[in-house]
């Protein structure tokens, strides 16, 4: 037997999966002190250079580009070197080759890469180092560098586990007599193209590891904006155990890599989160080669959003104060760059002034500045481009007679991208910056007649493309129905008298429909369906004695 034909003699139980606890960082604890410490070391050293890893080889193009620091604009975080299509031609080549015995190990070898390397990120080693380049090179506060980099990427990693041991369990549950009937989960013929964003340094983990885990090979493609956390990741899973060739770190222009991988017959799966127009037109182009693939592959990205709060006029005083500090939170956290971040809010007229009164006295307490003053509630957007896009809707907003801007509304990028919390007034349920993404720190306040609920419902699940999270305030449970019923297309993820950020792996997996994704909810079974290929297995162990049915005798 060869040594790499591994017997199976026993049927391994995970260890009990939980999610991450989360620590509160408080003036003077240890942890605050750890992550200040890697903070300074990160900020004091020059940029680090950053290579393609390609079979484990760490490759220098010699073509190169830079990630800086949102916080300080002029300040590069790494250099970070670019592939070509040679070298992504050479990847997909490599990790085809290491393919071979990636999926052929058992599954408990494999889940115990992920395993390991989660424990490895809620070490110190890693947990501090991992969320100061978060914080410095994505312009998080401790906390959203926290709940990102260290607890959900470890989430991702042991629930992944978690879900593919009890897809592996799935079995035909009956047998006909003299046959034993069997079901293999394979991996997907080919490589993964696995596109990752700046926003979440645990996407950018989960994306080549989800399908990493069911034993296929990806071709890791991270953000320009967030390559110095990413790379770290990748750091990571290799001393985990993660063996060469099974996940390419490929750094490089996003066209490049991706012509080359969409031309490839043994292209089987992309898997994506970034904006809705990028999705589309490599959807469009996967179709284009459609006739060129080996299979059929599997899409599978998560979007855009323009998200939605919603009072009910039901809600009391405190229930409108909760309303508009949970607005707060989802419209401002991490500079409204999440995809769920709440940008729309649909008010009763009976509601207004308290409303407004509530979420205007708790805008006035937010600071703003950069990351490593930790008071600041507010940091930078991340970069250039995005701070123009957002401009540009704020500078809309004052040429509107329609909308008013009440809060906020000033810019500054003279040292970082920061774009003030912005809270505008409209008239116009249809403005520009009710219906449009923009991925910042702005949110739209529209005023409808309490009696307009059932219209007022349509007009949000209508008024937009997309359909990624939304939430309700309401009191009673009739009204709570009533919303839930009304919107129930409006969104994939649906928060009631909560904000509409915040999906937590294992408790709300996370994704919507339309056009904010093929909605696989990253964080559950579901998304990892889509990296399986299943076999159906029969066995007869009993030979026929005559090709006749009994139906066949006369």
């Amino acid at each position: 037997m060869s040594i790499y034909q591994t017997p199976t003699l026993a049927a391994f139980k995970l260890p009990v999966i939980d999610n991450e606890p989360m620590k509160n960082y408080g003036p003077g604890s240890d942890e605050r002190k750890k992550l200040e410490q890697a903070l300074t070391e990160m900020m004091a050293q020059d940029p680090l250079e950053v290579p393609i890893v390609i079979n484990g080889e760490k490759i220098y193009s010699g073509s190169t580009n830079q990630q800086f620091n949102p916080s300080d604009n002029k300040k590069a975080v790494c250099t970070y070197h670019e592939a070509d299509a040679v070298l992504t031609q050479k990847a997909i080549d490599g990790c085809l080759k290491a393919k071979v015995k990636w999926e052929a190990l058992p599954f408990n070898d494999r889940a115990a890469v992920f395993l390991k390397a989660a424990d490895l990120l809620s070490s110190p080693k890693y947990r501090y180092k991992m969320m100061a380049a978060t914080m410095i090179g994505q312009g998080k506060n401790i906390w959203q560098a926290e709940i990102d980099a260290a607890a959900e990427l470890c989430d991702f990693w042991r629930f992944n586990c978690k879900y593919a041991e009890e897809m592996y369990s799935q079995q035909p549950p009956k047998n006909a007599p003299g046959n034993w009937n069997r079901t293999e989960f394979r991996a997907l013929e080919g490589f993964v193209l696995g596109i990752s964003p700046f926003n979440f340094t645990a996407i950018g983990g989960n994306i080549p590891s989800a399908p990493a885990l069911l034993g296929n090979v990806v071709l890791w493609k991270p953000s320009p904006s967030a390559v110095l956390s990413n790379y770290l990741v990748y750091e990571l899973l290799e001393e985990a155990g993660l063996p060469n060739g099974v996940i390419q770190f490929v750094p490089g222009d996003a066209e490049t890599v991706c012509n080359v991988a969409l031309a490839s017959p043994q292209f089987s799966s992309l898997h994506f989160t970034g904006s809705t127009h990028v999705f589309r037109m490599l959807w469009k182009k996967i179709g284009e080669n459609i006739c060129n693939y080996k299979s059929y592959p599997r899409i599978v990205g998560e979007t855009g959003g323009k998200n939605f709060h919603l009072l009910h006029p039901s809600l009391d005083e405190a229930g409108v104060r909760h309303a508009a500090l949970q607005t707060i939170r989802a419209a401002f956290e991490f500079q409204g760059q999440k995809c769920s971040a709440c940008s729309r809010c649909y008010v009763p007229s009976s509601q207004l002034a308290e409303f407004k009164k509530q979420i205007l006295a708790e805008h006035a307490k937010i600071t703003q500045g950069p990351v490593q003053e930790f008071q600041h509630f507010s940091g930078p957007v991340i970069n250039k481009m995005a701070f123009d896009k957002i401009k540009g809707f704020l500078n809309s907003a004052v040429s509107d007679p329609d909308s008013e801007i009440i809060a906020g509304g000033k810019y500054d990028d003279s040292v970082g991208y920061f774009i003030q919390p912005t809270i505008i007034l409209t008239k116009n349920k249809r403005s520009k910056t009710m219906v449009e993404e923009i991925f910042g720190p702005v949110v739209t306040i529209f005023v409808y007649d309490d009696a307009d609920l059932e219209p007022i419902c349509t007009e949000i699940s209508d008024a937009t493309e997309y359909g990624l999270t939304g939430a309700f305030f309401a009191r009673d449970r009739d009204s709570i129905v009533t919303c839930s019923n009304l919107l129930r297309n409006a969104a994939g993820n649906c928060y009631i008298n909560d904000k509409c950020t915040g999906a937590v792996v294992g408790q709300q997996p996370f994704g919507g429909g339309r056009a904010s994704g093929t909605n696989d909810k990253a964080g559950s079974w579901s998304l990892l369906v889509r990296f399986m290929s299943t076999r159906t297995i029969k066995e007869n162990f009993v030979p026929i004695e005559d090709f006749h049915y009994p139906s066949n005798l006369m």
